[in-house]
């Protein structure tokens, strides 16, 4: 007996995905088939049944016999038909000795009609006619009343007022004459149409989870978002499209100008947002196909504008709009085959997978212009295919592109904390780079004062102890400290300054104070107020610092009235190093600012704007 679990085990998931794959495939061609197919005579109903046999003519041409699956087409102009209907039970039986009228339901595709009976006009079912109106130009049904038995045949002259042919509309209004019942026939029409209607509203209810889907990858930051957002709005038009194409429309829906609006606009979107999604696949000729595509988006808008500003109908606008199209998906071929030359065999079948609909939409066109068949047939097939084909690729998509994300996050916070690392390193390189000037400035003063004055020099030393003994911790801080203890340092430094300049003047308003500042920040600036400022001033000078608070800011000023001088070369200048490394401490470790104003001749204020947000 063979040993099935092991076997099981050897079957791959791959392969089942694909054996699923292949079972919607062929599920959803067998309902495309079965939708697509009909025949010459009437459709079945509960009720009595109608058959017909006769002849037809194409304007003033020669007459010819109507026959079973043989095409009649639908030029721009008059096809006159001559039918003698016979009436039929329910089970297909005639109805020879029935005499008499029976209301008979015709399917309107575009084209109008007018009942002749025995010579007489008896009924009109014409968009060109002012008691019907363009109401009538779309899809519909029309119900006469033909006499059954008398021998007298009906002629019905078929209209097409377009600049075009729907080239099977008269086939499809044959295969679709019944007797018609009221709401039993209505309800068995629209039942015809359910399993369509229903599989485009599932396409519509499927297309809002792609979209969804793309939201959600927007938001965490997923690549590939714009062909997830693209496949959403291909499905979304494919499921309008098909829902609107569906039998009986004209009962579910019935406005008719408004089913062959959202046929067409769905139709026209559907090839447009596929043709974007074709193009994101292209690399060496995105270019052509990026102009190709804004070219058809200009091109689809004139068509869908031209009905509202003119008269013309929006349907009549289809068939130019079919061969921009189709220019469009020849040039995107050729893009796709010259890149396709040159690919690894792995990666073709995606340049074929973008190839198929681009060559059955020409497919379909051709098909019914020649009257083979009717619609999107070739388009359907292929969209079945790859749809099914999209699922499964977005289903394995979505979470690896989460775990790429999450990666990617990862590696953010990793470079996050290697930055605030190397920002507190180079913090600490620029506090060194200050602390060595000011060491320097207050041992050659002591150097001096030795010679001239010990006993001061002694004060002196006492001071410079202290300074180091109650600040040098803080130096080594690459952490913001209290305003406080930055004018404490600020404090000893001036004691020592005084020192060497008796002659200036230093005034302090603290009116705030409770507040973080970078240390080393008040210091350097009254240092370079003295160096800068009012040691180049004849005699004496006067610094003034203020700390104060604004609404949104906490603020220090310095101010000197010494020389001045050009700030538009401030952070040019070498000489001004430690300026620079303050304000950008300010920015990095409070988000602050540092503002100098200054006048040649009158003097300079430096100004620290520090966020509360920061601080609070």
């Amino acid at each position: 007996m063979p040993n099935f679990k092991s076997i099981f085990k050897k079957i791959k998931k791959s392969h089942i995905q694909v054996v699923g794959v292949l079972l919607i495939i062929a599920l959803a061609a067998a309902l495309v088939w079965y939708g697509n197919a009909n025949s010459k005579q009437s459709v079945s109903t509960t009720a009595a049944q109608i058959r017909f046999d006769g002849e037809y003519r194409i304007a003033d041409g020669e007459w010819q016999t109507i026959e079973e699956g043989k095409h009649i087409p639908t030029p721009k102009g008059d096809v006159t038909l001559r039918l003698n209907f016979r009436l039929m039970t329910p089970d297909g039986e005639p109805m020879d000795n029935f005499k008499g009228t029976v209301p008979i339901a015709f399917y309107t595709h575009h084209i109008g009609i007018t009942c002749y009976y025995d010579g007489n006009k008896t009924y009109i079912s014409d968009n060109e006619n002012p008691m019907i109106g363009e109401s009538a130009c779309g899809e519909n049904w029309s119900v006469y009343p033909v006499t059954v038995g008398s021998g007298i045949p009906t002629e019905i002259v078929v209209h097409n007022p377009h600049i075009f042919g729907n080239e099977t509309a008269i086939d499809e209004m044959l295969s679709g004459v019944a007797v018609f019942g009221s709401t039993i026939f209505e309800k068995e029409i629209l039942a015809e149409g359910e399993p369509q209607r229903n599989a485009g509203i599932l396409l519509m209810l499927v297309s809002v989870v792609f979209l969804g889907i793309a939201l959600f990858s927007s938001l965490i930051h997923i690549k590939n978002t714009r062909v997830i957002w693209l496949l959403g709005l291909v499905v979304l038009s494919a499921g309008a499209y098909v829902a609107f194409d569906a039998k009986g429309v004209s009962f579910w829906s019935d406005s008719v100008v408004t089913n062959t609006t959202m046929l067409g606009i769905s139709m026209m979107f559907y090839m447009l947002f596929l043709s974007m999604i074709s193009a994101c696949l292209l690399k060496t000729t995105k270019r052509v196909a990026n102009i190709t595509l804004l070219i058809l988006s200009g091109v689809d808008a004139a068509f869908i504008l031209t009905p509202i500003l003119s008269d013309v109908y929006f349907y009549d606008t289809w068939l130019w709009w079919i061969c921009v199209q189709a220019v469009a998906n020849a040039v995107l071929t050729v893009c796709f085959i010259k890149e396709f030359i040159t690919l690894k065999a792995k990666t073709r079948w995606v340049y074929l997978a973008a190839i198929l609909p681009l060559v059955s939409f020409v497919t379909d066109a051709v098909g019914t212009w020649l009257g083979g068949w009717r619609g999107g047939v070739a388009s359907s097939y292929a969209f079945i295919v790859l749809f099914a084909a999209t699922v499964v690729m977005v289903l394995q998509l979505i979470p690896r592109n989460i775990n790429a994300a999450n990666k990617a996050k990862e590696l953010e916070m990793e470079k996050i904390v290697l930055n605030a690392q190397l920002t507190e390193s180079r913090i600490s390189t620029m506090m060194s780079q200050i602390r060595p000037h000011f060491i320097y400035n207050t041992l050659g003063t002591i150097e001096q004062l030795c010679k001239i004055d010990p006993p001061k020099a002694a004060d002196l030393v006492h001071n410079f102890a202290k300074y180091l003994r109650g600040n040098f911790g803080e130096l080594d801080n690459p952490k913001p400290i209290l305003m406080s203890q930055e004018m404490e340092h600020v404090h000893h430094y001036i004691s020592i300054e005084n020192v060497r300049f008796p002659d200036m003047t230093f005034t302090f308003e603290m009116r705030s104070s409770d507040f973080k500042i970078p240390a080393l920040t008040v210091q350097p600036i009254v240092e370079n107020a003295i160096k800068h400022g009012l040691m180049k001033l004849p005699k004496g000078g006067t610094i003034r610092v203020v700390s104060y608070e604004t609404d949104t800011h906490y603020c220090v000023s310095v101010e000197d009235n010494g020389v001045g001088f050009d700030t538009a070369t401030l952070f040019e200048d070498r000489k001004h190093v430690g300026l620079r490394n303050i304000r950008e401490r300010l920015k990095v470790m409070v988000n602050g600012t540092l503002e100098i104003e200054s006048t040649v001749g009158v003097g300079t204020k430096v100004l620290i704007k520090i966020p509360k947000e920061v601080t609070e």
